[in-house]
């Protein structure tokens, strides 16, 4: 069966500024990885790595002066489109109805002058040919799938009368109340507790097997991915260095980046006052990434070959990738 969305070769580059150069810088290159169906793929990386550029690629969302290059495969009911080829009526039929996302930031994405349960009426509005009243109870109803207390007063408040917590659950009722297939989830947990965290991660995994839809859950944390992702993809400084099922890369990491994550999280098992290691050096600027494998100024594995350009994915098991030239010869 065809994965319900695949991204082969994504670019996604911005004009030279006349301050640096004319060469146009690339956040991210030639990416590749699939979505099925029902499945949760975790996309993985430090700030900067370019996850949250890579899910508003899939939507068009792109900042201004971004070209985007390579394709994005949607499986629907009308067949196989290319994402980043869809315009104007096309793009929106899929845009927040079939694929939706919740974004990072609940406070800055939803509108605050305007009251919530309004903001999730415009959206299946937006979608669907019904009348106010219609929209403002499906609303409701999916203000109380995602839990949210007493669900017709809330709906009358605005962002900033709700909790963090709350608002979170805001952005995920906007995000399935129109039923998509694909939800993108970008760091929807990180400004929240841990107590409203694992609350949120169990409310997206019932969500999901109750509603049948498939996810994207971007996020630093490895802990939190671990949690809810079938598949893991780890990107660094725009590329993807490694991707395979949870088990290949959280229990038998290929990359040298993806085993240096790792050991620098604390276990029950780490030893008090010992540091745990890190990584040496910082990932580099976008504008300042080589043609080369990008982790190379700071891999202890690293050969001549790592400088020459960008190295291929390299199945080192079965369904578990990595990119690097030196795998082989470990």
């Amino acid at each position: 069966m065809a994965p319900l969305l695949e991204v082969r070769n994504l670019t996604v580059s911005f004009p030279g500024s006349k301050q640096q150069s004319a060469q146009p810088t690339v956040a991210v290159r030639e990416l590749s990885f699939s979505v099925d169906r029902g499945g949760v793929l975790g996309l993985v990386g430090e700030s900067g790595s370019g996850k949250s550029l890579t899910a508003l690629s899939i939507l068009q969302l792109f900042p201004a002066g971004a070209r985007a290059s390579g394709e994005i495969l949607y499986q629907g009911e009308a067949g196989t489109v290319d994402l980043l080829k869809l315009k104007g009526e096309s793009l929106r039929r899929v845009r927040g109805s079939r694929i939706s996302m919740i974004f990072q930031e609940p406070m800055t994405a939803l509108n605050p002058v305007m009251r919530v349960g309004d903001q999730i009426a415009e959206a299946i509005l937006a979608h669907h040919s019904i009348g106010k009243r219609e929209a403002w109870r499906r609303a409701i109803e999916a203000m109380n799938e995602v839990a949210i207390s007493e669900p017709e007063g809330r709906a009358r408040s605005y962002p900033h009368q709700l909790s963090g917590g709350q608002r979170q659950r805001v952005m995920i009722a906007m995000a399935i109340a129109n039923r998509p297939e694909l939800i993108i989830a970008d760091e929807p947990t990180t400004a929240l507790d841990v107590t409203i965290q694992a609350q949120i991660l169990e409310l997206l995994d019932g969500l999901r097997q109750k509603l049948g839809m498939a996810m994207l859950f971007i996020s630093h944390d490895l802990a939190v991915v671990s949690q809810v992702a079938d598949r893991v993809a780890v990107m660094y400084a725009g590329s993807l260095v490694e991707l395979g099922s949870k088990h290949d890369v959280f229990f038998a990491p290929a990359h040298p980046y993806t085993r240096g994550l790792k050991a620098s999280v604390p276990t029950l098992r780490s030893e008090r006052g010992v540091d745990l290691p890190a990584i040496p050096g910082m990932a580099p600027s976008a504008h300042a990434i080589s043609p080369g494998c990008p982790f190379e100024p700071r891999c202890e594995w690293r050969v001549a070959e790592c400088q020459r350009g960008l190295p291929p994915l390299v199945e080192v098991g079965a369904g578990h990738w990595a990119r690097c030239p030196v795998i082989n010869q470990k």
